[in-house]
């Protein structure tokens, strides 16, 4: 008996490294793209409706778009059509995961709704099916589906995973305001215009898989955070209050605004999260840890 309610639950990431190459003919680039997934998460609910429909609550859900634009809706859509039938359902987002923050929350809601449309049609797809759906839903939709770590190549979507040694602390900055993904890449093809090949650092990968915390700080890195304080310099007073409260490294998340501090423990993480928020340098700090599951079917 197929169930009337599937509710997933599903981790932001951070970028440990976001190695970027040069804009490829079809407009995406080449990355070496190291995911962790973090411990902040959406859930998504579905339940069938007489036709598609979308809501959410939480932090930000005024920003989070209602209709066919969002990756929640666009991925009961394409497994509905594989599948042959209707996407008949409402999904409801409990969003905390922060918007347009560079953490893939829209990502993550993407992952989240097509393991439970999954579950609640009893399309009994394969890893290795959602995952296609996945890579044409987004880059970063597979690591949100699958969590844990992993190595993104080509724009991200092709994934090996990786082994993490320890628990990693992480506190992130939420920023006024989003920032467009597309123009931090135009911004970083303006800054970079003879781009390397990306290649994924041996000493990242060894600090992940040793879970040595000093050694991933040193070696953490992305090519998007010039662009990033290009667009918004702001974020430079946040990264630097975060280092001066005694984060081992700061850095933009992704294509930001978001910005990322490792501490060396839970009461380390804790201190820097305090000094963030009475710096009036960010909205508001997040303490949490990596690596994180991926998406995951709750109990009903």
């Amino acid at each position: 008996m197929t169930p009337r309610t599937v509710t997933v639950r599903v981790p932001a990431k951070v970028n440990a490294q976001l190695a970027v190459g040069p804009a490829r003919p079809d407009g995406f680039h080449d990355l070496a793209n190291v995911f962790l997934a973090v411990a902040l998460y959406d859930t998504v609910t579905v339940t069938p409706a007489e036709e598609l429909r979308i809501t959410c609550t939480g932090p930000d859900a005024a920003q989070v778009p209602l209709d066919r634009t969002n990756l929640a809706a666009r991925a009961a859509e394409l497994l509905a059509a594989r599948h042959g039938i209707e996407p008949n359902v409402h999904i409801h987002i409990d969003k905390d995961i922060p918007v347009a923050g560079g953490m893939a929350g829209g990502s993550a809601d993407g992952a989240g709704a097509l393991l439970a449309c999954d579950a609640l049609w009893g399309t009994g797809a394969e890893q290795s099916q959602l995952l296609d759906i996945c890579a044409e839903l987004g880059s970063d939709v597979p690591f949100s589906l699958v969590g844990g770590a992993a190595l993104g190549t080509g724009r991200g979507e092709k994934l090996t995973p990786l082994e993490v040694g320890g628990t990693f602390h992480w506190v992130f900055a939420v920023a006024d305001g989003g920032l467009s993904t597309p123009a931090v890449y135009r911004e970083f093809d303006r800054l970079t215009p003879d781009a390397p090949d990306p290649v994924a650092s041996p000493a990242l990968l060894d600090a992940l898989r040793t879970g040595d915390a000093k050694a991933l700080a040193a070696a953490l890195t992305n090519d998007l955070q010039p662009a990033a304080l290009s667009l918004r310099p702001s974020l430079a007073d946040t990264l630097e209050t975060g280092k001066r409260a005694g984060a081992l490294a700061a850095l933009v998340s992704g294509s930001g605004p978001t910005t990322a501090f490792l501490c060396a423990d839970p009461e380390s993480a804790e201190k820097v999260a305090a000094a963030l928020t009475a710096s009036d340098t960010c909205r508001t700090a997040r303490v949490t840890s990596a690596p994180a599951h991926g998406a995951t079917i709750l109990p009903a």
